[in-house]
């Protein structure tokens, strides 16, 4: 492999490891980001003269330690930096050769990643902050990448990242997994954030593309380390499940046009099987662990449409009764609007519409988009021609991702044509 190569993957599998280990030392997380970024550019300058270490991964940790030291020796007069010195001086002294040969402890590494992750993901930080943070920590992403990612510019991305880890030092918020007690709480923030991340992947808010790949990518990498590092925390499977049968259907959600198809009509020949077979794996092993979480929960759902789709026939009777438990466990507008599409595709419009009512008179909704997307297609199905319109125009005004409002633009005019007076 080329040196390129070589960095590029201990990049993607060792650098949030070494980054977390060198925030438990330094309790500082822009210097431990600073002294592994020059690490890797020391990397690329060392291995082109001198070759490619026997363990890039270690070579690396050292570098970015020493790296640290050198950060530190020029700030040393701040006593609670001093004490950092001290200790990573001290480390280094320790270490040296015989580090260059071994990694840390696997386990040392795993329990790092992990307070990495919930520091990442506290409570007191903002959401968009937690999901901002994970990328650019966990992730590796650059601060352009996550801002072009969610639309936003740079240097407001780069401010929120600042202020997220600003805040983690001023809060003296604590580097570390939480108690026992405390673990079913905080472990569904860092899992609902992975999941934003996702969805953001799956269905891109706003730009040309439905899928922004990249994310998607991301986050089922993050849901991995998650089940890696909490193999009997059930929800963890869940929700690996579910981003893996999603995401093994990106290559037949556009046609070869850009245009959207939808579930029941996309190739399943475009799945990707190895994705789907992971995903029914991960959602069996969440089942056997127990319980019926919120992911989980909608990992069934997408198991089961999916074999509806394979098989010419979902069950949505099956799929309301799934969207009526999850109603229990994690009640919010999109499972509301989700269980009404499936009680009306089950066979009773008239109920599905019965169930969207509360919520289309519910003012905090006005502007939910899938909400109105939901309403026109019910009002079509039960041959509301002018109702439909009404509301197809609506969602098309709440729409800014191109494929989607190409869809609902065609599904407008679909209506339009078989019924020209409801125009």
């Amino acid at each position: 492999m080329t040196v390129d190569e070589v960095l590029t993957q201990t990049f993607r599998h060792d650098r949030a490891g070494i980054l977390a280990t060198l925030i438990r030392r330094l309790g500082d997380f822009q210097l431990a980001e600073d002294a592994v970024q020059d690490a890797f550019a020391d990397a690329a300058a060392n291995w082109s003269r001198a070759g490619i270490p026997a363990n890039p991964a270690a070579w690396i940790t050292v570098a970015a330690r020493r790296r640290a030291i050198d950060r530190l020796r020029r700030t040393q007069s701040i006593a609670d930096r001093a004490k950092r010195l001290a200790e990573l001086t001290r480390l280094d002294e320790q270490g040296d050769q015989e580090e260059q040969m071994s990694t840390p402890e696997a386990d040392t590494v795993a329990d790092d990643r992990l307070r990495l992750m919930f520091t990442c993901c506290h409570p007191a930080l903002a959401v968009s902050a937690q999901v901002a943070l994970t990328l650019r920590t966990l992730g590796g992403l650059s601060t352009g990448e996550i801002a072009r990612a969610f639309l936003v510019a740079e240097p407001t991305m780069g401010k929120r990242v600042v202020r997220a880890k600003r805040k983690i030092a001023d809060a003296r918020i604590p580097y570390r997994v939480p108690e026992a007690e405390e673990l079913p709480a905080r472990l569904g923030g860092v899992l609902r954030v992975v999941y934003l991340i996702f969805n953001e992947g799956y269905t891109a808010t706003a730009g040309a593309e439905l899928v922004r790949a990249s994310l998607c990518e991301e986050a089922i990498r993050l849901a991995v380390l998650l089940s890696e590092l909490m193999p009997d925390a059930a929800e963890t499977w869940g929700l690996l499940a579910l981003t893996l049968l999603h995401d093994s259907r990106r290559g037949a959600r556009v046609d070869a046009g850009g245009a959207f198809v939808p579930l029941d009509a996309q190739d399943t020949e475009l799945w990707d099987e190895a994705k789907v077979e992971a995903g029914r794996s991960a959602l069996r092993r969440a089942l056997r662990l127990g319980g019926a979480g919120e992911f989980q929960l909608q990992a069934a759902i997408a198991a089961i449409e999916m074999e509806g789709a394979s098989s010419g026939a979902i069950d949505w009777q099956r799929v309301a009764a799934l969207y009526g438990a999850l109603a229990s466990v994690a009640p919010s507008p999109v499972v509301a609007v989700n269980r009404a599409a499936a009680v009306a595709f089950s066979g009773s419009p008239q109920s599905g519409l019965a169930l969207l009512a509360p919520l289309l008179c519910d003012a905090t909704l006005a502007g939910y988009q899938p909400l109105h997307a939901t309403h026109a297609e019910l009002l079509r199905r039960i041959g509301d021609a002018r109702g439909a319109i009404e509301a197809y125009r609506r969602t098309i005004e709440l729409t800014d991702n191109a494929v989607e409002r190409a869809e609902l633009e065609r599904r407008l005019e679909d209506v339009q044509t078989a019924d020209p007076v409801a125009s």
